[in-house]
Order: structure tokens, then C-alpha cells, then sequence
């Protein structure tokens, strides 16, 4: 691939990377328009870091949540709750966390990133009330436009990764498939999705795009959310010790 590394925007072809070390590249061999990312900064301030990573997690809150762990003891949202509580202990403390979730109160976010909000991190995932269904494609949509609006402050540099926890398909006329693929294509934002109590075949499973593993306990659920974390260099699995 030939790149040129021309200004302060990323212009994605085919060939994305996972993460955006040089927040301008254009592919000269690319057949489709060039496409800048992330959007102009407009109206806020330039982030302090611009190396910072970002993790942000959809937790999927509805009605099959509240249903016994395919595995193990308790609900399925009891033990996503002790295995996020790992994970946010676990992020590097100079990295930005946030929380966006669906159940009963419909889409929300329940976190903004930031850093030094563990604990809120944990009090929130705590709060998930499960009902309703799986808008997967919408949720998607605001993580995207959350961690573009994040990427607009740190000028392009830094990582973007949204985090997926669900139990189930999505609604009827919710598919993510165009959202994801227009947001691999347009973007170097990092889907990892872990399927909890389902198998490979789901939307959100398109092997060498997307990062997919499948959880069946608590301790499953706490080894995908570590593998999340596994390239960070400041990273010990020692934190994830309590739920293994």
C-alpha cells in the first residue's frame, strides 16, 4: 500500500489500520473517494493527551439479561457485572473509560470517557435494570459518534476501541452489519464484541475485521475483556484475578 502523510487527517481506503498512530494517511491506490476522519474539532478544546487510548463499552441491558448464565451461578448481567468490574479496574488510569447501555430505560449513556471514574464505571453497570430488546445498530451509531467526538479533541492520534457485551441478535430492522461496515471502512475505531451465551454466528462476527470471542461464565467473560486490554503495555492480568 502506498501512503502519504500529508496534514492532520486520516483518509481511510480498504485498508485499515486497528489503531491511528499517524492520524493523516491517504491510499493513492484507493479506487473510493478519500475519506477524512476524524471530523474538524469544533467549539471544544484540544485534549491535554493526544496519545490517549479510549475504551468504550456497550453493555447490552435487555430482558434475556436477567436470565441464569448459560454457565455457572447467577444471571447473565450478574456475572457481566463481576467481570466488568474487573475490567475497569484493569484499564490503564491514564486511559479514558465510558459506558453506554440499553435495558429498561432504553439507550443510554451512563458514563461519558474519562478517566479517574472507576468507580462510577462499576456503580453504573451496577444500575443496569434488564428489559426490552437488542437495538444493536443504534447503539453502535452513538459509540461510533462518541469516540469520533473524542478523536476530533486528540487531533486523530490516540486508540479508539468500542467494546460489545451482548447476549442475543438483534431487533428486526436493527442489524449493525451497515453501521460496523461502514465504520471499519470510514474509521481505525477497533470493534471487539464479546458473544455471551452465543455462539460465532452472530452480525457483529466478520473475522479479520472484527474482534469476536464467545463467553459462557463469568471467567470466560473476564478473559475476552482481558483480551481487550492484553496489548496495552502497562496491562497486568493480575487484575482480573477475582473472577477466575
Amino acid at each position: 500500500m502506498l501512503a502519504l502523510i500529508i496534514g492532520w487527517y486520516w483518509f481511510s481506503s480498504d485498508d485499515k489500520p486497528s489503531v491511528s498512530p499517524t492520524p493523516i494517511v491517504v491510499n493513492q491506490n484507493s479506487t473510493k473517494p478519500a475519506m477524512i476522519w476524524p471530523p474538524p474539532l469544533t467549539g471544544e478544546s484540544v485534549a491535554a493527551d493526544l496519545g490517549t487510548r479510549n475504551y468504550y463499552v456497550i453493555l447490552d441491558g435487555s430482558g434475556s439479561m436477567s436470565d441464569d448464565a448459560c454457565k455457572g451461578a447467577g444471571s447473565k448481567i450478574q456475572q457481566s457485572r463481576a467481570a466488568l468490574k474487573a475490567f475497569a479496574s484493569a484499564v490503564p488510569a491514564e486511559a479514558n473509560l465510558g459506558l453506554e447501555v440499553f435495558d429498561s430505560r432504553g439507550i443510554h449513556e451512563l458514563l461519558s470517557l474519562g478517566t479517574g471514574n472507576r468507580e462510577q464505571f462499576v456503580n453504573a453497570v451496577n444500575s443496569v435494570s434488564p428489559a426490552g430488546g437488542t437495538p444493536l445498530s443504534d447503539a453502535i451509531a452513538i459509540g461510533r459518534r462518541v469516540l469520533e467526538e473524542q478523536a476530533a479533541r486528540q487531533l486523530g492520534y490516540g486508540e479508539y476501541h468500542l467494546v460489545i457485551v451482548t447476549d442475543g441478535v438483534a431487533d428486526p430492522h436493527k442489524d449493525p452489519t451497515a453501521i460496523v461496515d461502514d465504520m471499519l471502512n470510514a474509521t481505525p475505531i477497533v470493534l471487539h464484541t464479546i458473544g455471551f451465551c452465543l455462539s460465532t454466528s452472530h452480525a457483529l462476527n466478520q473475522p479479520g475485521r472484527t474482534l469476536y470471542k464467545t463467553a459462557n461464565n463469568t471467567q470466560e467473560l473476564a478473559k475476552g475483556l482481558e483480551e481487550v486490554l492484553a496489548e496495552s503495555p502497562d496491562f497486568t492480568s493480575a487484575n482480573f484475578e477475582s473472577v477466575q
